[in-house]
């Protein structure tokens, strides 16, 4: 009788990204920001923006490249993420010639959102009840 044999449980599972991916997140996250601010993009409505890059998360397998950012002061951010998915595919070619990559990653961006998950938790922190249970420590 033949043995079945589960998946490959013997690569590692961690809760988090790996070395590689975070490495490579973070060049294209340099990369993108350095095109954004430089200005190499043939559209004027990204033009005439100032987009902060503030991280880039990449799959496993390094073909998606998730980059979420912010438009200077939030406002106009539907139209900045218009523009920017617009341009993707332009995008990707000026990223992957600005690194030393094997395969060029499918870019997808959404609005970073951290700012305003850490407003919510210094509200939550200042609400009276929850300074009381911190206080009592």
């Amino acid at each position: 009788m033949a043995k079945h044999r589960s998946p490959d449980t013997s690569r590692q599972t961690s809760a988090g990204p790996s070395q590689r991916q975070l490495r490579v997140g973070e060049l294209i996250r340099r990369t993108l920001s350095e095109v954004l601010q430089r200005g190499d993009l043939h559209d004027p409505d990204i033009g005439g923006m100032m987009i902060t890059v503030g991280e880039v998360r990449v799959t496993p397998d390094l073909r998606i490249a998730t980059a979420f950012v912010l438009p200077l002061g939030g406002r106009n951010q539907d139209l900045a993420l218009e523009a920017l998915r617009r341009n993707k595919g332009e995008l990707r070619h000026l990223v992957t010639k600005g690194t030393t990559l094997k395969f060029a990653p499918d870019l997808r961006f959404e609005i970073d959102d951290t700012f305003d998950r850490m407003d919510e938790t210094r509200r939550l922190f200042a609400d009276d009840h929850v300074r009381q249970d911190l206080d009592e420590e």
